[in-house]
């Protein structure tokens, strides 16, 4: 976990969520136990100020892209992650794996307050291929009816590479 190695609980940084972290959604019971523990706090539901590309790839995972100026302004939720927090996301979301990548990105609040966070965004080996895969359409938010479509870790094949899924998905449409 060298991305966070040495942060503190005391470091703390915001992250906007918008697909299975979110309340509600498959993984937000990871975000409820930050929170018990207090390593994470719900700071609000925010938007991104630029436009990105959000789309559903395998097993209806959501993927924010990092190509700014396509796709949409994307709706979320901001958290404010201390040291300790920031290790069990990084995980979940397969950094060191090559799934997603923390990025830093502008959201703004419901009154306009714009301040600059970080998300994690699909890898840049497959995500601009996601994107076009996706017939470059994308959503604005990542809703319960996606959600409910999203299969869990649990219920993919056991001996499944989530990479050569992507792979997959993108060159066959599978």
């Amino acid at each position: 976990m060298a991305i966070t190695e040495g942060a503190s609980k005391t470091d703390s940084r915001l992250i906007f969520t918008y697909g299975t972290l979110k309340r509600g959604f498959p993984n937000h019971f990871l975000m409820e136990n930050l929170i018990g523990a207090g390593d994470v706090v719900f700071v609000g539901e925010y938007t991104t100020v630029e436009t990105f590309p959000l789309v559903c790839g395998p097993y209806g995972i959501p993927y924010l892209i990092n190509i700014l100026g396509s796709g949409n302004r994307v709706k979320g939720e901001l958290y404010k992650v201390n040291g300790s927090g920031l290790g069990p996301l990084d995980d979940l979301e397969g950094i060191e794996r090559g799934h997603y990548e923390r990025l830093p990105v502008i959201v703004a609040g419901d009154g306009g307050e714009k301040v600059a966070a970080e998300a994690y965004f699909g890898h840049k080996s497959f995500g601009e291929g996601m994107w076009k895969r996706c017939g470059e359409l994308g959503f604005e938010e990542f809703t319960m009816e996606m959600g409910e479509k999203c299969e869990k870790k649990e219920d993919r094949p056991p001996s499944n590479d989530f990479l050569e899924d992507i792979r997959d998905f993108i060159s066959n449409g599978n």
